[in-house]
C-alpha cells in the first residue's frame, strides 16, 4: 500500500522571481503588487518575491511588497555571498534562499571552484544570515545531478549550522518522479527532521508530476509558479500542483482554489503570456463538452466525466456544438441561447450542426446555431 507522508505540505510560489526570469518577461511594480496581493489571500503560504542583489530598482519593488504587510511569507533569491544577503535585509527581508551550485559540472565549470570550496561558503553564508536572525533556506542549484553523499554533507551541515530548509532542484527539469522521490526519500532519511523543498522545472513536461513525487519521498514544502511560469518549460504550475495535491492524493493545503482560475489569468495577462484555453486545470476549455457521449453524461451527472466542478477552480462547464455533437448536446445548446427544442428536432439539426462545423472548422456560435433553426423552421413551414 503506497502511504503518503504524515506531514503537512506547503505551497511556495516563486512567480514574482523565477516566473520574471522567463525569457522575455518582466513585471511592473504594480503587477507586482496586485499578483503578491492575489496569491496571499488565496492563502499561498510563501511568496519568493525577487532577487535583492540585481538593483536599487528590484529592492525597491521588493520593499514595496514587504510594506503591504501579506500573511504569506516573503522570502528572497540570493547567491550565498554577504553581500548579496545584505541587500536583502535592506529591503525588511525577514526570509532567504542562498543558493549555490551543488553538481560537480557546475561546481567545476560553472564557478571554477572544489566541493570543499562550497561547503565552507554555505557555512560562511549561512553562519551571517542567522547571525541576522533571517529564516534559511539553503538552495542546491541542480541537486538532481548532484553526488546524494555530498547532497548530504551539505545538507547536515546547513542543519548544523541553523538553516530551516534544503531546496532541492531539478534546474534542468532531468528527472522522472521515481527517481525524484527515490532521491528526496533517500536525502531525508540521511538527514532526518530537516525540511526538504522541492523545486522542479518542466523541461521534459514532468514538473508537476515531479513536485508531487518529491512531496511523496518526504519533501514538506513545494515551489510552484502561476501557469507554470519559469525559466526555459518553466516550473511546476501552482494550479495544477494544488489540485493534483487536493483530488488525486486527497490534501488540502488551505488555499482557496476558487481563485485559480482568477490569478491565472491576471499572469497571463502580466506576463504577456496567455493562457491556453486548454492549460489543465484553468483552462477556459478544460469544461468543455462537445462529443455526443460525453455531452450527454456530463448533462446526467457532471461526475461522470469531470473530475472536480469547474466552480471549484472559478471556470464555468460548456457544452459546445460541433462536429461530435449529439442530439442531448444540441437540445442543451439551444436551451442556453433560449430556444427549446424537442429530440425530434435535435435529430433533424445534427447533420447540419455537423456539417456546418466542419466547413468552419470549429463550433458553431449563438447565430449560427440561429440561422441553422431557421433554415429548419422555414422547410417545415
Amino acid at each position: 500500500m503506497n502511504v503518503l507522508p504524515a506531514k503537512p505540505v506547503f505551497i511556495g510560489d516563486t512567480t514574482l522571481r523565477d516566473g520574471e526570469q522567463t525569457a522575455g518577461v518582466v513585471f511592473s511594480a504594480k503587477e507586482k503588487i496586485a499578483i503578491a496581493r492575489k496569491l496571499d489571500a488565496m492563502g499561498v503560504h510563501e511568496l519568493e518575491c525577487g532577487i535583492p542583489a540585481m538593483g536599487k530598482e528590484e529592492r525597491s519593488s521588493i520593499r514595496a511588497l514587504v510594506d503591504l504587510g501579506l500573511s504569506a511569507r516573503l522570502i528572497t533569491w540570493n547567491r550565498a555571498l554577504i553581500p548579496d544577503i545584505d541587500a536583502s535585509i535592506s529591503c525588511g527581508i525577514t526570509a532567504v534562499d542562498i543558493s549555490l551550485c551543488v553538481s560537480d559540472i557546475m561546481i567545476e565549470n560553472k564557478i571554477n571552484k572544489s566541493r570543499e570550496w562550497v561547503k565552507e561558503q554555505l557555512r560562511r553564508a549561512l553562519g551571517f544570515a542567522k547571525s541576522r536572525g533571517l529564516y534559511v533556506c539553503v538552495g542546491g542549484e541542480d541537486a538532481s545531478r548532484a553526488d546524494l553523499s555530498f547532497l548530504g554533507e551539505l545538507m547536515q551541515i546547513a542543519k548544523e549550522n541553523g538553516a530551516d530548509r534544503f531546496r532541492f532542484c531539478d534546474t534542468l527539469g532531468i528527472l522522472d518522479p521515481f527517481t525524484m522521490q527515490e532521491k528526496v526519500a533517500a536525502l531525508t532519511a540521511a538527514v532526518p527532521q530537516f525540511d526538504v523543498e522541492v523545486h522542479a522545472h518542466n523541461d521534459l513536461g514532468l514538473a508537476t508530476a515531479n513536485a508531487l513525487a518529491g512531496f511523496r519521498g518526504g519533501a514538506s514544502y513545494i515551489s510552484t509558479t502561476v501557469n507554470g511560469l519559469g525559466e526555459r518549460a518553466g516550473n511546476a504550475a501552482l494550479e495544477e500542483v494544488v489540485m493534483a495535491l487536493k483530488v488525486a492524493c486527497g490534501i488540502d493545503v488551505g488555499i482557496d482554489t476558487r481563485r485559480l482560475s482568477a490569478i491565472s489569468r491576471l499572469v497571463g495577462k502580466a506576463s504577456n503570456r496567455g493562457v491556453p484555453a486548454w492549460k489543465a486545470v484553468v483552462g477556459e476549455r478544460v469544461f468543455s463538452h462537445e462529443s455526443g457521449v460525453h455531452a450527454d453524461g456530463v448533462l446526467k451527472n457532471p461526475a461522470i466525466y469531470e473530475v472536480f466542478p469547474p466552480e471549484e477552480v472559478g471556470l464555468s462547464r460548456h457544452i459546445v456544438a460541433g462536429k461530435h455533437s449529439g442530439t442531448n448536446g444540441i437540445v442543451e445548446c439551444y436551451r442556453q441561447i433560449g430556444i427549446p427544442l424537442s429530440i425530434e428536432e435535435a435529430q433533424k439539426l445534427m447533420a447540419r450542426v455537423r456539417s456546418a462545423s466542419q466547413l468552419i472548422k470549429g463550433p458553431l456560435q449563438p447565430q449560427d446555431l440561429i440561422r441553422l433553426h431557421e433554415t429548419l423552421t422555414l422547410a417545415a413551414a
